[in-house]
């Protein structure tokens, strides 16, 4: 068997259905760890949309789709206390999903793009809330 790639957006990559299983069965997992757990369940307050957004942002990212309308960015900056390891339990909980799937392409496109976005928000993070501060990388990225 080959080994995965990375892909630019393809909607060849994956199906609506592979994204919609990866994003609920993500946050059914982070939803009850005892890190992230309290994080989303404080601040998202309609889980319904959360999924839409997110299902639609992973679409954008790994089919190429463009039904996502969102900053992602500004959202997590508004959040207090983050640390860098809540963005390295955030990316071993979604490895942990990914890492469940049959598809290897998904796997290994999905924890890419997962490890690319979560060191641009901690990094972004750390400039607006502590910008005298030195940066600190996460580990897993």
């Amino acid at each position: 068997m080959s080994e995965p790639q990375f892909f630019a957006p393809d909607p060849g990559l994956c199906t609506e259905e592979e994204i919609s299983y990866l994003v609920h069965t993500f946050y059914a997992t982070a939803r009850k760890d005892p890190l992230l757990g309290p994080i989303f369940e404080a601040h998202v307050t309609d889980w319904d949309a959360h999924f839409v957004q997110m299902i639609n942002f992973w679409s954008m990212k790994l089919r190429g789709t463009g039904r996502f309308r969102g900053a992602p960015m500004p959202k997590h900056v508004a959040l207090p206390g983050l640390t860098p390891e809540l963005f390295e339990r955030w990316l071993q909980l979604f490895h942990q999903t990914t890492s469940g799937m049959e598809n290897a392409n998904l796997q290994f496109n999905a924890d890419m793009l997962a490890r690319h976005i979560g060191s641009r928000l901690w990094l972004r993070y750390q400039m607006e809330r502590y910008p005298d501060r030195q940066l600190v990388e996460l580990c897993g990225a």
